[in-house]
C-alpha cells in the first residue's frame, strides 16, 4: 500500500510513540507476545534509496515498518519479526536459535534490585563488613561465550560487579567490592552462585566529584579565581532551519535519525554548490563500540563490553537538559524509544542542534591590500550517552569548507580496584592509595555510507612516497602521491600508515569537476589504534573488527553491524570478518567505508576521581570536489562584533 503524505513527514523520520505501540499489539496480538516475554529492540526498517527517492519526487510513501526482536524469557527463545505499521499486520515472524538478545535498560535496573535484596548477596556481604545496602550498586554486565561457565551455556547469562558509595550521593564507582561478583540468569531473575574469591581491606581514598562528598580540606585549598561571565548570544535567532527532522545550514542539508543501537543517524547528507545541490553521504552513524579491558585478573578478565551491539547506545541516551552540555542558540530534536514491555518513552532533548564560532576560516595580510579574514563558523550537531560508568559525547560538524568533522569525548569514571599493601597492579596505572585503573581500549567503529555525485563509487587508498635520490632528484626534495583503487573486498581491508600518511579517498569516476578531475571525499583518520590481540585471542575471535583500521563492503542492507548483529554472548565476529571473506568486488558501486578508531586509555591519576575528556576525532574533507574553495563567499564579521578592549580600559590609571 502507498499513499501520499503533506507536512515534515519523511519515510527516514524515526519511529512515533504510537508506532512503538503498533508494532507491540500487533506481535501480542498475532503471535502472542505479552506476559514472560521482552521487547528488545523495536526500530525503523529504514525504506532503501529508490524508494526514499521515490518519495522525495513525487512524495509516494513506502510501506512504514517495523524491524523487532523479542524474546521468550519461559524458554530463552529469540524471535525476530518484522512488522508491517501501514497494513498492521506481521510480515515475517523468525526464530533464531542459539542468539542472545542485546540486554535491555530494565534487566539491568531489575537485576540490581533483585542481587541487593537477595538474602544470599546480604548475608555474604555483611560478613565483609557491608550490612547498608542503600549504599551497594550492583552493575551486571554481558558475557561472552569464551568466558562462560560451561554449566551456564545457553542461558540469558549476567555477571556483577559489587560497588558501595561511602555515603548516601556519593561515588559508587569508588568503592569496588573487590574478588565478590553473582553470575545470575537474567531470564529467570536467579541467583546462580556468589563467587566469593578474594578481599582486599579497603583503602582511604578520595574518589568523590560531587562537590559537597569532596572532603573540606581539598576545596579549601583550590586556588582558582572565579571567572567572568561568558554568553554566546544570537539575537536574531540561528542561521539554520529546523523542519521536522530536516536540517539546512550554509548550502548543507541532511536528515537526523535515532534508533536504540546505534542512537543519533544522520541521512542525506548534501551540499549546495552554486544551485546544484550535490550528494555527500547517504547514511553516516556508530556501528559498534568495543571496549576490552587488558587485565586478567579475576575482576575485570569478563570486562568486554559492545555498548552498541550488547547494549544500545540509543537506550544509554540522556536528556541535555540535566547539564550545560550546549551554549548558545539552541535547538533540540527529543529521542522516542521502547522499554522492554514495548511500552514508548520520550527522551527529551536527546539531540542538539546549533552554531559554533571556531576562529578563523581563511586569512591573509598583504603589505599592500591590507588584511582579508573570515571567522569560521561551524554548525554541531550532537548526542551524549551515558553507558554504566562512562559518558561519551558524539559530535557531528558541518564546516562552511565543505568539511564534515565527527568527534567523540569520553569522560566519566573509570573502573578501579585496590590492592593489597605491598601488592601488584602489572595491567593498570595506580591513581589513589592502593588504587589502580586497569589499562583499556575503547574501539569505534564508524558506518560511512558516502555517496559522492551519486551511489556509484571507488574507494582508493592514498599515500604519499618518498622518490629516492637520484639525478632527477639530486636534493631529495620529492614527493609524489600514490592513488591505489580497491578493488575487492579483501584489498578493502586497510590500516593506518603513519610513515605513509595513508588516508582514503571516495571518489566517484563517473563524472568530472571544472578542472577535468573526479570528484572525491578523503577520510582523514584520526585516533587510529591498533588492537594488540593475538589473532588466536577468544576476545579477538568475536570482535574481528576492530583488527583493520578501514574495510570496504558493497552497500547491503542486511549488513549493518561490524560485530555481528547478535553480539551478547557471541563466540565469534559473523560481521565485517565474515562477509568481507567472500571478497566481493567493490569498484565503482554502492559502497560503505568502515573506519575503526578510538581510544588506548592508560590511565592517568589525573583522570580520578573524574575523567577529564579524552578526545578523538576523524574527518571527511572534500579533495576535488569543488573546483575552489567553497569558503570564498563567507561574508566578513561585521565591525560591531569586534568587542575589543585595550588594557588600558580594564587598569585604574
Amino acid at each position: 500500500m502507498t499513499r501520499t503524505t503533506t507536512g515534515t513527514f519523511h519515510p527516514l523520520d524515526p519511529l512515533g510513540a504510537d508506532e512503538f505501540a503498533q508494532a507491540a499489539a500487533v506481535l501480542a496480538r498475532e503471535h502472542g507476545v505479552g506476559d514472560g516475554w521482552r521487547f528488545a529492540s523495536i526500530e525503523l526498517a529504514e525504506p532503501g534509496k529508490a524508494e526514499v527517492s521515490e518519495f522525495d519526487a513525487s512524495g509516494t510513501v513506502p510501506d512504514r515498518r517495523a524491524v523487532v526482536v523479542c524474546f521468550d524469557r519461559n524458554s530463552g527463545d529469540t524471535y525476530k519479526a518484522l512488522v508491517s505499521l501501514t497494513g498492521d499486520n506481521v510480515v515475517s515472524w523468525e526464530h533464531i536459535p542459539d542468539v542472545q538478545a542485546n540486554f535491555t535498560v530494565d534487566e539491568w535496573e531489575e537485576a540490581d534490585a533483585f542481587l541487593r535484596g537477595h538474602p544470599d548477596v546480604i548475608a555474604a556481604l555483611a560478613k565483609r563488613g557491608v550490612t547498608d545496602m542503600s549504599l551497594v550498586f550492583m552493575d551486571v554486565w554481558t558475557y561472552g561465550d569464551a568466558v562462560t561457565p560451561e554449566k551456564y551455556k545457553g542461558r540469558r547469562l549476567g555477571w556483577s560487579d559489587t560497588w558501595v558509595r561511602a555515603a548516601e550521593g556519593a561515588n559508587p564507582y569508588a568503592g569496588p567490592v573487590n574478588g565478590f561478583h553473582c553470575v545470575i540468569d537474567v531470564n529467570k531473575m536467579e541467583l546462580l552462585e556468589i563467587e566469593d574469591t578474594f578481599s582486599v581491606e579497603r583503602p582511604e581514598v578520595m574518589g568523590e566529584y560531587v562537590p559537597r562528598h569532596i572532603p573540606e580540606r581539598i576545596r579549601d585549598a583550590s586556588t582558582r579565581p572565579p571567572l567572568k561571565p561568558l554568553d554566546i548570544v544570537q539575537p536574531e535567532g540561528p542561521s539554520f532551519t529546523l523542519e521536522g527532522n530536516k536540517l539546512e545550514w550554509q548550502n548543507w542539508s541532511l536528515r537526523v535519525g535515532f534508533n536504540y543501537r546505534e542512537g543519533m543517524t544522520l541521512h542525506a547528507v548534501t551540499y549546495n554548490d552554486n544551485g546544484r545541490v550535490r550528494s555527500i553521504a547517504n547514511r553516516m552513524s556508530f556501528a559498534e563500540m568495543a571496549v576490552p579491558y587488558r587485565d586478567t585478573s579475576t575482576d575485570h578478565y569478563r570486562r568486554t563490553a559492545f555498548d552498541i551491539g550488547e547494549w544500545g547506545i540509543g537506550f544509554m541516551t540522556t536528556s541535555l537538559t540535566l547539564g550545560c552540555d550546549c551554549l548558545g542558540e539552541i535547538r533540540y530534536l527529543d529521542a522516542v524509544l521502547h522499554d522492554s514491555h514495548g511500552v514508548p518513552f520520550t527522551i527529551e532533548n536527546a539531540i542538539c542542534i546549533h552554531e559554533e564560532d571556531n576562529a578563523v576560516l581563511w586569512k591573509h595580510v598583504d603589505h599592500d591590500a591590507g588584511a582579508e579574514v573570515r571567522r569560521m563558523r561551524r554548525l554541531t550537531v550532537s548526542t551524549h550517552v551515558t553507558v554504566a560508568n562512562y559518558e561519551y559525547l558524539v559530535y557531528w560538524r558541518f564546516y562552511q569548507d565543505g568539511n564534515i568533522e565527527c568527534e567523540v569525548r569520553a569522560t566519566g569514571i573509570m573502573v578501579v580496584s585496590h590492592f593489597p599493601e605491598g601488592g601488584e597492579h602489572p595491567s593498570g596505572t595506580l591513581v589513589d592509595n592502593r588504587t589502580y585503573a586497569p589499562f583499556h581500549q575503547h574501539f569505534l567503529v564508524a558506518r560511512l555510507d558516502l555517496d559522492v555525485d551519486g551511489t556509484e563509487n571507488t574507494v582508493y587508498s592514498t599515500e604519499t612516497e618518498v622518490v629516492p635520490m637520484g639525478p632527477d632528484n639530486p636534493l631529495g626534495l620529492a614527493l609524489r602521491q600514490k592513488n591505489t583503487p580497491l578493488r575487492t573486498e579483501l584489498e578493502g581491508r586497510q590500516d593506518f600508515d603513519w610513515q605513509s600518511q595513508r588516508a582514503w579517498k571516495v571518489v566517484n569516476d563517473n563524472t568530472t569537476t571544472g578542472l577535468g578531475t573526479a570528484p572525491a571525499y578523503k577520510l582523514v583518520p584520526g585516533g587510529a589504534i591498533p588492537s594488540m590481540f593475538d589473532p588466536a585471542s577468544p576476545i579477538f575471535q568475536r570482535t574481528g573488527a576492530i583488527g583493520h583500521t578501514v574495510w570496504v563492503t558493497p552497500n547491503s542492507p542486511d549488513e549493518r553491524w561490524p560485530a555481528g548483529e547478535f553480539v551478547n554472548q557471541s563466540k565469534v565476529d559473523d560481521g565485517l570478518p565474515a562477509w568481507t571473506a567472500a571478497d566481493r568486488p567493490i569498484e565503482n558501486t554502492d559502497v560503505v567505508l568502515w573506519y575503526t578508531f578510538g581510544i588506548h586509555h592508560i590511565p592517568r591519576p589525573e583522570d580520578w576521581p573524574i575523567m577529564p575528556a579524552d578526545t578523538v576525532s576523524f574527518w571527511l574533507k572534500p579533495v576535488g570536489f569543488f573546483d575552489r574553495n567553497p569558503a570564498l563567499d563567507v561574508a566578513p564579521t561585521p565591525e560591531a562584533c569586534d568587542h575589543h578592549h585595550s588594557h588600558h580600559e580594564d587598569s585604574d590609571d
